[in-house]
């Protein structure tokens, strides 16, 4: 594969030159629709108003939202100028908000009212008082002092806030030298998305990705589904994650494809939508697509349209893989696996693999990038068969964490291997199977939980002597959050308290679904909490409760 040299600008720019009437973005519920041109109009007078905002080169621009139908433009804009786009997770509360905030030097902040049952504008409020008494562009936060501009994605109007409407107008009497200057000076291995992704440490850090890194990804992703410019691909998954803003959007872009979106996931919608635009190709995690099968009206939608897709963000079972392929005419549905810091695709079936293959490996390396099965402790390639590291090397490794030389440093090894902390082995004819994780992640649901970073936040309770976060598996989910709780002396903590304690502060998908209240945990010689013991000990507990 040769790799392409151009940024989101230039590819925006050359389909709304070449198919300036072509769908770019269909919202089908909505009735909403973009050509090419329409979208690049419309990102260029945001852009010219985020430049009057003072937005600069490397700024940092977050986005608080669900799939709504300008998390794009914003994008578009921010990378045209040379801004780096900070995705937020929809889920995230009070807590996790601020740390990134803060973090990563986010200069704007743009947002929508909430999601599910987090109020966005109270939280925000909340965290920068500030806000509601200070005049637009001139915010002074004591406690986030790079930020200057929070923006409403919307029509409303909210104290201390701007609002997308008002800029897109102030842009569009904007003129475009300075426009022109700024994007014309925007390099394919700028750092155009940085999204957050917790360690072992507990801390989440900021993965920088470059235009280099996740157009190539994107465009590689499209290929190991023979994409064409005919393509309609429903986007259901988040925007927030590499799963949408990657594999679906720069998969499009680099293709002068279409994207029907799905605002927040639900499997009716999916459903007529891709009846509705014809979609031919359609992502999810597992339990989405077992969502979509098992809606009692999904006999009654025509999904002759389809032909291919992605199923990833966790392990596939086989059954479902064949429904998909049988019930809903996915015949060349692939599997992705990597991670945010390989952009994100490291291997990937391909739509020429047998069913077999594709429900029982990860697939082969990337296009262009090199996969290796590491011995964890030297770093020397293992023999085919053997147990090891899953590592990458290539176009599609990160820049490095932001802010965090160690971190990178400890990811990227001397010779620009990426160690994805993940075991796996290589059969003799270069598919991958994922085995296990060197680190206790939990992936619940398609989300990745760190156990460290709910160890971290437990530990603020005042009654909690010591918590360990396990791993309990799960037929809806995959896994679960299991909490091991030591109580201090004389505590009466219940596992609402736990619970409780948790609601508002933290995502709902870290919030343990089990707590277990333990006087001691199974240690080793040396000292050491055995987690596979409390995952075992979870296990019997849980079938005790049904």
């Amino acid at each position: 594969m040769e790799l392409l040299e151009k940024t989101f600008g230039q590819f925006l720019e050359q389909w709304a030159d070449l198919t300036p009437d072509k769908d770019f973005l269909v919202y089908p519920d909505r009735g909403l629709r973009f050509s090419y041109a329409t979208f690049n109009q419309r990102v260029d007078n945001l852009a010219k108003a985020l430049i009057l905002l003072g937005v600069k080169r490397g700024d940092k621009v977050g986005i608080f939202a669900n799939n709504v139908p300008d998390w794009l433009t914003y994008f578009f804009a921010t990378a045209k100028i040379g801004g780096v786009l900070v995705t937020v997770n929809t889920n995230y509360r009070s807590h996790e908000l601020a740390y990134l905030v803060k973090n990563s030097d986010l200069h704007t902040l743009c947002l929508v009212n909430g999601w599910r049952d987090i109020d966005y504008i109270q939280m925000v409020y909340e965290l920068v008082p500030e806000l509601k008494e200070s005049q637009r562009g001139y915010l002074k936060s004591e406690s986030f002092p790079e930020l200057r501009n929070v923006i409403f994605m919307g029509p409303e109007k909210h104290r201390g806030m701007y609002n997308t409407p008002e800029l897109i107008l102030l842009g569009s009497q904007t003129q475009d030298d300075e426009l022109k200057s700024r994007c014309a000076a925007v390099s394919c291995y700028d750092v155009v998305n940085m999204q957050y992704t917790s360690g072992t440490t507990g801390f989440p850090k900021g993965v920088m990705l470059t235009h280099h890194n996740i157009l190539n990804n994107g465009h590689a992703t499209a290929s190991c589904m023979n994409y064409s410019a005919d393509e309609r691909l429903c986007v259901c998954v988040p925007l927030f994650h590499c799963f949408g803003c990657v594999l679906a959007l720069c998969a499009i872009i680099t293709s002068g494809a279409t994207m029907v979106m799905v605002e927040n996931f639900d499997p009716l919608t999916v459903l007529a939508s891709v009846q509705k635009e014809r979609c031919t190709a359609l992502y999810g995690v597992p339990t989405m697509f077992i969502a979509e099968l098992n809606h009692p009206m999904f006999p009654l939608f025509d999904l002759s349209s389809l032909r291919t897709g992605i199923m990833a963000g966790a392990p596939c079972p086989i059954e479902t893989m064949n429904a998909v392929m049988s019930k809903m005419n996915m015949t060349e549905l692939i599997i992705v696996y990597g991670l945010t810091e390989s952009s994100p695709g490291m291997t990937a079936t391909r739509v020429s693999d047998p069913p077999e293959i594709r429900s029982t490996t990860v697939g082969k390396a990337y296009p262009a990038v090199e996969v290796l099965v590491a011995d964890p402790e030297t770093g020397e390639e293992m023999p085919v068969g053997q147990q090891g590291e899953l590592c990458c090397k290539g176009y599609n490794v990160m820049k490095g964490y932001y802010k965090n030389e160690e971190a990178t440093a400890k990811a990227i090894d001397s010779r620009g291997w990426l160690h994805s902390g993940d075991l796996g082995v290589m059969d003799e004819n270069g598919y991958f199977k994922v085995t296990g994780r060197i680190k206790d992640m939990i992936i619940r649901g398609g989300e990745n939980v760190y156990p460290r970073e709910i160890e971290n936040f437990l530990y603020t309770h005042p009654d909690i002597e010591a918590v360990e976060i396990v791993g309990v598996a799960s037929e809806k989910y995959g896994e679960e959050v299991g909490a091991f709780i030591k109580k201090k002396a004389g505590s009466s903590l219940s596992e609402e308290d736990v619970a409780d304690y948790c609601r508002g502060k933290i995502s709902r998908f870290k919030i343990p679904r089990y707590i277990f209240f333990v006087s001691e945990f199974p240690m080793t010689a040396s000292g050491k909490i055995q987690k596979y013991k409390l995952r075992e000990m979870a296990l019997e507990r849980v079938k005790a409760m049904r």
